[in-house]
């Protein structure tokens, strides 16, 4: 079984967010490939960054809040190397696309939230929060799709409160350790090489289906068939969890 990594935020500490929170984003700014998330346990909330290297497991991710062309290439693709992925599509999204949003699932992919709009959490009062998520988990109820535990906080913002009241609301929320920001168009190579540089067991790949993403369908059909000759193998971020162990002494803040 393998372990996750957490950074645990204490109570008692409430400065160490602000100090680690910096911390990560000037990391992220400086390698375009760290980031970090919040993970719901009974220890309290947590932030999760991947689970552990032991595993030949491994999470391929995608953020979808607008558009709706370049889906449906980056499903062939899944499609056709037998991959099942995880999708965390905003509930604004998912009200314009249902079809889409039926196509996903009907390919047996699992589905996430990325709220209902697609506004940073941080930006907002914490009782807009609550209430966005609350309008999330009611459109997504009235689509059918009414058992959704898990999240990403819309632009990957959060603090404090928002770790607090995720875990009221009974989410796992979920980020990545892997971004090739291919959201930005760097080139289809350039996608692949940071994916298959960096892509190891344990590790939850982040991509996009937005309309943004032009070359992510591209750069698919040669990432995963390279990542299977690894001897890696693709699940969604529930299998990941499940097959995992968090018991272990997390990392924690300092």
């Amino acid at each position: 079984m393998s372990n996750f990594y957490t950074i645990r935020i204490q109570r008692w500490k409430k400065w160490v967010f602000v100090i680690s929170a910096a911390l990560f984003a000037a990391i992220y700014l400086f390698t375009e490939f760290s980031s970090f998330s919040v993970f719901s346990t009974d220890k309290g909330p947590e932030a999760l960054i991947k689970s552990g290297e032991s595993t030949d497991q491994l999470a391929l991710t995608f953020n979808i809040s607008w558009g709706q062309e370049k889906v449906h290439d980056i499903l062939d693709v899944l499609e056709k190397e037998n991959v099942q992925a995880t999708f965390f599509v905003s509930g604004e999204w998912a009200e314009r696309h249902p079809d889409i949003l039926k196509k996903i699932t009907d390919n047996k992919h699992e589905l996430g939230m990325l709220g209902y709009r697609y506004k940073s959490y941080v930006k907002q009062d914490i009782e807009e929060v609550r209430k966005d998520l609350l309008q999330a988990k009611e459109t997504f109820r009235k689509l059918g799709y009414s058992d959704i535990t898990l999240l990403r906080p819309p632009s990957g913002h959060f603090n404090k409160e928002v770790l607090k009241l995720t875990e009221k609301f009974g989410f796992s929320v979920i980020y990545w350790s892997v971004n090739p920001s291919d959201w930005k168009s760097p080139g289809t190579q350039k996608i692949i090489d940071r994916v298959l540089d960096h892509a190891k067991g344990g590790d939850i790949l982040l991509l996009h289906a937005s309309d943004a993403a032009k070359q992510t369908a591209g750069a698919l059909k040669d990432i995963i068939p390279n990542i299977k000759k690894k001897g890696l193998k693709f699940v969604n971020v529930s299998q990941l969890i499940s097959n995992s162990s968090s018991s272990s002494s997390p990392l924690e803040s300092k």
